[in-house]
């Protein structure tokens, strides 16, 4: 498709934009160099999502406005975050008087690898990544956003961060003993439940090392800061990246 002249809106999660910057320059660098226009609103805020998972909804609906106002004049708004995309699309509250933009919105939000495969039509990329890759697939953007297949449906297996990656050269994508378990960070999950939340991690990064994995990737740095976290605290040696990372180092 012809991506002059989109109006394209870089939508950076709190996390991402606290903790990890990098990712955030990661994916507008990858948007520009496919030719893609973006624009980074300053005014851009929480979109409400840890309100919202923490039981008080109702308080998310000034966050929910502001978003709207924010992003509703572009094409399409992008975000490294499945989990907050899915926030957008189907758990925020509905504003009053604000409903034709809002479902407007609903319709142009894409999280970025999403974003890669289905609008721009991005097939796979070219070039060097001599590496063994691990992918964690966060629930929301596995599960939500149907960003791959789940066990638990009798379809054709598909995974978009794959089709993106598979034809790197060097790159050897492992195949995990269970490729869709939760890691357990979940939010506020992981402090209400931190033993649980801790286990779960400890369990999904063990499939990571027990296949060798030199590079853990995703989609979603808040799984990936769990998962890092332990690792950290484990000393492995194990790296992590979004996918963004990756694509972005490939990229000339």
């Amino acid at each position: 498709m012809n991506k002059k002249g989109l109006n394209i809106a870089l939508f950076i999660p709190c996390y991402v934009d606290q903790f990890y910057p990098q990712v955030g320059i990661a994916s507008l660098e990858v948007l520009e160099k496919l030719g893609c226009q973006v624009s980074y609103p300053l005014d851009q805020t929480c979109c409400g999502q840890p309100m919202a998972n923490a039981g008080y909804v109702r308080d998310t609906v000034g966050t929910t406005r502001h978003f709207i106002e924010t992003f509703k004049d572009f094409d399409y708004v992008v975000c490294p975050s499945g989990s907050c995309v899915l926030h957008i699309k189907e758990h925020s509250p509905k504003v009053l008087g604000m409903e034709q933009a809002q479902k407007a919105l609903h319709d142009k939000i894409f999280e970025f690898s999403e974003f890669l495969t289905d609008v721009l039509k991005v097939d796979s990329f070219s070039g060097a990544f001599p590496h063994r890759v691990g992918y964690h697939a966060s629930c929301h953007g596995q599960r939500g956003l149907r960003l791959a297949s789940s066990s638990e449906l009798k379809i054709k297996p598909f995974n978009k961060a794959k089709q993106l990656l598979e034809n790197l050269e060097g790159l050897d994508w492992v195949e995990l003993s269970r490729q869709d378990e939760c890691c357990g960070f979940g939010g506020t999950f992981a402090v209400s439940e931190e033993a649980l939340s801790v286990q779960m991690g400890k369990d999904r990064l063990a499939d990571h090392l027990s296949h060798q994995v030199e590079i853990l990737t995703g989609g979603d740095m808040s799984c990936i800061m769990h998962l890092q976290g332990i690792a950290s605290r484990q000393k492995q040696k194990i790296q992590f990246k979004h996918i963004a990372e990756i694509i972005n180092e490939v990229l000339p």
